[in-house]
């Protein structure tokens, strides 16, 4: 048998795609995506499932940006080659009102109370903690501006998601729909 903690983990960070403008910081979680928002969830979704990287465990901000980014990334995943594939089985989907607005350990936190049989989570949540978190992951990695709307940040390590550490996953690819 198998030790569960030996096997390679994935988790890709999702900054939520583009979103109207608000009026006003009151209204800031109720949100909603832009036009240019919801086809860049969509080619999210498409471009994870091309890789195979099709999450077992979604953890999402509840703000509605990224619940709508959500739905738009498991869109994307459905479609047909080459812009998608087959999404296989359904992901467990969590909606964390801590990851809105929070920081990296506390991203952090919520990453390493993922069931132990998943392979692949996915987060989607918000900058500035979103891109801080892949920092922490892999300090050598990433690049001073951050993750942009709809940038996906794909972290690879082996061991379990309780040790889940500063620098201890590397980063194995970035994908952003557009330039």
């Amino acid at each position: 048998m198998t030790d569960a903690n030996s096997e390679t983990r994935t988790l890709v960070l999702l900054r939520h795609a583009k979103a109207e403008q608000g009026s006003d910081a009151a209204d800031d979680a109720e949100r909603p995506l832009s036009a240019r928002g919801t086809a860049d969830a969509a080619a999210a979704g498409a471009w994870l499932a091309h890789h195979g990287l099709l999450p077992d465990v979604v953890i999402c901000s509840t703000a509605r940006r990224t619940r709508q980014t959500w739905h738009g990334v498991a869109m994307g995943m459905t479609g047909s080659p080459p812009e998608g594939g087959p999404t296989g089985p359904r992901p467990t989907v969590r909606y964390e009102p801590g990851a809105y607005d929070a920081h990296p350990e506390e991203l952090l936190s919520l990453v390493r109370t993922v069931d132990p049989a998943a392979r692949t989570a996915l987060l989607i949540a918000h900058n500035p903690g979103i891109s801080l978190l892949s920092v922490l992951l892999d300090p050598e990695g990433v690049n001073d501006d951050g993750l942009r709307t709809a940038e996906l940040a794909v972290h690879r390590w082996s061991a379990g998601w309780p040790e889940l550490s500063r620098a201890g996953a590397p980063l194995t690819a970035r994908h952003t729909a557009r330039d």
